[in-house]
């Protein structure tokens, strides 16, 4: 070996990304070698030569190629769309606060798993007071409105009142009770603890009653957006956002002729940068409207949630598997090749034995074939093993 060639070996060895490269640039001679080796001298008759768009190889050189016969395929189309992770709005809430005031303590701080009821933060409510105290006062006047009425039955049976009377008592009893109705949903708008509520309607003594902001619904507080101290305003301040993350909505955003074949129920993998796993979905919904900036639709994707692994707003990679078939012209991806301009290409083969190249539109991708979306028609034959030395034998 010569100092230059030892040079060479001693450069690819120090450095492994020059010995990857040097390895496809070998490989690719070794088969540029082998179709040269099959390649006549100039003075033979049958010398391969490339003519009017036509390459023209020798009998040898053919056997070493592999050809394609293109033919119509049915196949389960999968499309490819980028997507963002968001809360399932089914499983998520926006906890307002029930009662005006300041808040006093809080509870939970986020990443807190609760379950429905559980106390999130404490309120020093005159709401709160004041509902209790109307409650109160409605219960009073429903029993003393009930007993009248029942006297002025007994009364009536004995002429002791008018019917009208009567009547009226009976109506007036029924307004107190409606009212006491009212005043206890109100109690239980402030989310009182249940067995206080029933010790309440019932008459017996309770323990000095907080106003409690209590989680609707169980899952993990993603968000505190309250502060002590921080005034409440009853039915208007968020105070805390509770999501259960066990599963997740994956909007994923589909673009023109894609859309075809979307259809709620199929199956999705979902793909991210901090698991090496898929996660499997299926699609929720597909939007009614296009999106006026990307022009795209969206499609919802539910997708289980394993360890709270997908994050809202992270991104992720969609693979949706269409379950209607599709027919296309599927051909094998060692067939496509690329021109100067990066346009894909192939070689379809011209009787003779010569092989022409021909420009091709390329559609989805199923496993490791193309769809042609136009540039070939059934029973074309084209090289899906040999290209390269074509494409090299076309350049000469």
């Amino acid at each position: 070996m010569d100092s230059n060639s030892r040079f060479g070996a001693l450069a690819v060895r120090g450095r492994p990304g020059c010995q990857r490269v040097a390895s496809a640039a070998l490989a690719g001679l070794a088969v540029l070698l082998l179709f040269a080796a099959c390649t006549p001298n100039a003075s033979d008759p049958h010398e391969a030569s490339a003519a009017a768009g036509v390459v023209t190889l020798t009998d040898a050189q053919r056997q070493k190629l592999h050809t394609y016969s293109v033919a119509p395929s049915r196949f389960h189309a999968t499309i490819e769309a980028a997507g963002t992770v968001d809360f399932d709005n089914d499983q998520a809430t926006s906890v307002l606060a029930p009662m005006s005031g300041p808040v006093t303590r809080l509870l939970v701080s986020p990443g807190t798993k609760v379950r429905k009821g559980d106390p999130l933060a404490i309120v020093e409510s005159p709401d709160f007071a004041a509902t209790l105290s109307a409650f109160h006062k409605a219960r009073a006047t429903a029993r003393t409105a009930r007993r009248l009425a029942d006297l002025d039955k007994d009364l009536l049976e004995h002429q002791g009142v008018s019917r009208r009377e009567a009547e009226q008592a009976e109506t007036d009893a029924t307004n107190a009770e409606a009212d006491l109705d009212a005043a206890l949903q109100s109690v239980r708008a402030l989310d009182v603890d249940p067995q206080a509520i029933k010790d309440i309607v019932e008459g017996r003594p309770v323990q000095h009653l907080e106003g409690i902001i209590r989680s609707p619904l169980s899952g993990t507080v993603v968000e505190k957006l309250i502060t002590p101290g921080q005034l409440l305003q009853a039915g208007t301040t968020p105070c805390f956002t509770v999501a259960d993350l066990s599963r997740v909505w994956v909007m994923a955003q589909v673009f023109g002729s894609d859309l075809a074949s979307v259809r709620v129920g199929d199956e999705a993998r979902v793909a991210t940068d901090v698991a090496t796993t898929e996660l499997a979905g299926k699609v929720d919904n597909v939007s009614a409207l296009v999106n006026p900036d990307t022009r795209s639709v969206g499609v919802r994707v539910v997708v289980d949630n394993p360890g709270d692994l997908l994050k809202k707003q992270m991104y992720v990679h969609v693979l949706i598997q269409a379950r209607h078939d599709s027919t296309g012209l599927l051909v094998p991806v060692s067939g496509i090749l690329r021109d100067d301009e990066n346009l894909p290409f192939v070689y379809v083969s011209r009787p003779g034995g010569g092989y022409a190249r021909q420009a091709v539109t390329l559609g989805r991708r199923v496993e490791d074939k193309y769809d042609i979306v136009a540039g070939l028609k059934p029973g074309d034959v084209i090289v899906v093993e040999g290209a390269i030395f074509v494409q090299f034998m076309e350049s000469q």
